[in-house]
């Protein structure tokens, strides 16, 4: 099995969706593959109350997705060992998580293969409400499922616009 790993800041909104919508539609498309979430910053996410964003939660139960906000797991850290057992990692916004991954794991950016991360530019909600970003975050794993389906060097996986 392969795993796609997606990072967001405090694991809680965007990667975690990411993450659910990838492991639902997944099977479809890319059977070999899963998804796992974590936090590049958890300790940033102070404001951040319970297991996942409500915003989230939502989406997927209207989605189709049988999650429970009150069972679910709570954000993750991500640690040098996720990032080094995924197949793929996706950051959710270069601009934001770039310098985050720079400056708490520089020894493993100083040795990662260029172009290990895929980075998106999708907005946390004090930019973009969900309405917006949560459609977003599934084109953009519904693009990646495809592309996994019919792997490409992974130079061409450097950066999504």
């Amino acid at each position: 099995m392969k795993h796609v790993l997606f990072l967001c800041t405090g694991n809680y909104y965007r990667s975690r969706y990411a993450e659910e919508v990838f492991n639902f539609l997944a099977p479809q498309t890319c059977p070999d593959w899963t998804a796992l979430s974590r936090g590049v910053a958890v300790d940033l996410g102070s404001g951040n109350i319970g297991p996942i964003s409500r915003a989230a939660a939502q989406a997927l139960r209207a989605r189709g997705l049988a999650f429970d906000r009150e069972t679910a797991r709570l954000p993750r850290q991500v640690a040098v060992e996720d990032l080094d057992a995924a197949d793929h990692i996706v950051a959710l916004k270069l601009a934001e998580h770039m310098p985050l991954i720079q400056a708490r794991f520089a020894a493993w950016t100083d040795k990662a293969a260029p172009g290990r991360i895929e980075y998106w530019h999708i907005h946390d909600i004090d930019y973009a409400p969900p309405e917006v970003a949560l459609p977003q975050i599934e084109a953009h794993v519904a693009d990646l499922l495809t592309r996994l389906a019919a792997p490409r060097p992974a130079d061409q996986f450097a950066v999504t616009r």
